[in-house]
Formats: structure tokens, C-alpha cells, sequence
């Protein structure tokens, strides 16, 4: 199938062992943009030298997710694009179902394939559904002018957000079970990082949480909700400092900072320590 509609964003962030495998199972035909959240020249030299068709963006500094993905989409001038996380591989005919599935749905906002955990589905008809997962969105650009992903999201919630922006609009999402692709989660980034990352990882959940529901509910419901959370993330950060237990402790301190500073409406500041 023609593919001269399409475009590709991968946002990256130290993703140097995740993001090859990615490439490999791409259509070579196919305009891939790159965004690395770095100034890692030598990223950005290896990735275009091995894959002519991938142009690589540096932002300079980790801005995350968000920041990145609509970076990418901006530079998207075809009628689709597909928002893939580098730790996804695709199926052999993948592209080419997302594309007819576009021409079965033409009043698609976004779709949005099957995935190695999607045991529970029955048949391969295409449904209508108000959430997609983040790792394998396709957009149909022309619904949407520059208004993509919430930049205050740093990390989670952003895809949650984009798929509730787009059905208060009278939006159409779709899950096509025909399309298959491999995630394999638990983070795009170097697993050396590991510790640093969970930190980050559970700081982040924490602020998007009460962030996502302050901005749909209000603050005062949003409170009650991330209450028993801040609650026992308190109370957790006490009792493994007390045991002398540093990777439960900082785990749980991330988290109470979180829902603190996302409730004194602070920025999503926090970033890891990778060098």
C-alpha cells in the first residue's frame, strides 16, 4: 500500500538499545522523525548514517514526552502520522492495516492497534473505543490544528488526556485488532538507569495524577482523590527510613513530592540523573 501519506514521530530519551530494533521493523519508504530529548550529537549521527530516511531532532535537554511528540508532529506535513515509543516493534503488514483502516474510517481522529496483552479481544472488527494505550497512536492530521498533546505532562496521562480532548470534540478513536504490535513497556531508556528512573517514574505518576483530575474535576474532588495516596505515601517514606530500606524510601518520597507540588500547582519539574 502506498505509504507517501504517512509519517513517523519516535520520541527518544537515552534510548539507544531500544530504539534499532524499532527502526528495523519499519518500512523503509516511510519519512521517520526522531526526537531526541538530549544534545546527544553522536545519537543523531549514528541514527541518520544507519537509517537514510530517519531525520533526528535534538531538543537539547529532557523535556519529555509531551514536548517532544508535538515538537515531531509539527514537523509532519503528510495526512497521517503514527506517535510510536521506541520499545515497540511492528508486525509485518501493521502499516499497512493502520492505512486501511484509515480508508474503512475516514472520519478517524485517532486509531489505535491490538498489542501483546490485548488477550481478551474475540473477533478482528475494527471498534470504537474512548481510550487508546500510549506506545502506537495514528493521528488523522487534518482534525487536529497544533493541538496535539497537554505540554504539562511530562510523563503519563498524556495519551489518557489527547483520547478525552478528542471525544469532548465529538471525536471518533478506534482500536483495530487487526493491527499488531509488540510493546514491550517498562520504559524506553537504558536499563543501567534503573533505580533513577523508577524515582522519576513514580515522582511523575504521582504529579499527573492529581494534575489530570484537577483539570477534569476541580481541585477539591482531585484532593479527596490523591488523598489516600498522599496518605500512605507518607506514612511509607517514614517507615522504610526507619528500617533503613533507601530504595523503598526514595521510591515513596518521589511519590509524596509529586502529589505535593502537583497540588501547589507547581511544573512537572522533576528529571532524572543519568550522567
Amino acid at each position: 500500500m502506498d505509504t507517501k501519506n504517512l509519517s513517523i514521530v519516535i520520541t527518544t530519551f537515552r534510548s539507544e538499545d531500544k530504539i534499532y530494533p524499532c527502526l528495523e521493523s519499519l518500512p523503509t519508504g516511510i519519512r521517520i522523525l526522531v526526537i531526541e530529548n538530549s544534545n546527544d550529537v553522536n545519537f543523531k549521527k549514528s541514527i541518520e548514517s544507519k537509517h537514510p530516511n530517519v531525520e533526528c531532532f535534538l531538543t537539547g535537554s529532557n523535556k519529555g514526552y509531551s514536548i517532544a511528540n508535538n515538537f515531531g508532529l509539527s514537523k509532519v506535513n503528510t495526512k497521517y502520522a503514527l506517535v510510536l515509543n521506541p520499545d515497540a516493534t511492528l508486525t509485518q503488514n501493521a502499516i499497512n492495516n493502520f492505512l486501511t483502516s484509515a480508508k474503512m474510517e475516514p472520519d478517524f481522529w485517532l486509531i489505535g492497534p491490538a498489542n501483546n496483552q490485548n488477550k481478551k479481544i474475540v473477533n478482528n472488527e475494527i471498534i470504537e473505543v474512548n481510550n487508546l494505550k500510549g506506545f502506537a497512536i495514528f493521528f488523522n492530521m487534518i482534525k487536529f490544528k497544533n493541538n496535539f498533546f497537554d505540554e504539562n505532562f511530562f510523563l503519563y496521562f498524556e495519551e489518557i488526556d489527547l483520547c478525552k480532548k478528542v471525544k469532548s470534540n465529538g471525536g471518533k478513536i478506534f482500536l483495530d485488532p487487526n493491527i499488531k504490535i509488540n510493546h514491550e513497556g517498562g520504559g524506553s531508556v537504558n536499563k543501567i538507569f534503573k533505580e533513577e528512573l523508577e524515582k522519576n517514574r513514580n515522582w511523575h505518576w504521582m504529579w499527573s495524577t492529581f494534575y489530570y483530575h484537577k483539570k477534569y474535576k476541580g481541585f477539591y474532588i482531585s484532593l479527596l482523590i490523591i488523598l489516600p495516596k498522599l496518605i500512605s505515601s507518607f506514612f511509607k517514606t517514614i517507615f522504610y527510613f526507619l528500617i533503613l530500606n533507601k530504595i523503598n524510601r526514595d521510591i515513596y518520597y518521589h511519590r509524596l513530592s509529586g502529589i505535593i507540588n502537583s497540588i501547589m500547582g507547581k511544573k512537572s519539574w522533576h528529571r532524572p540523573t543519568l550522567d
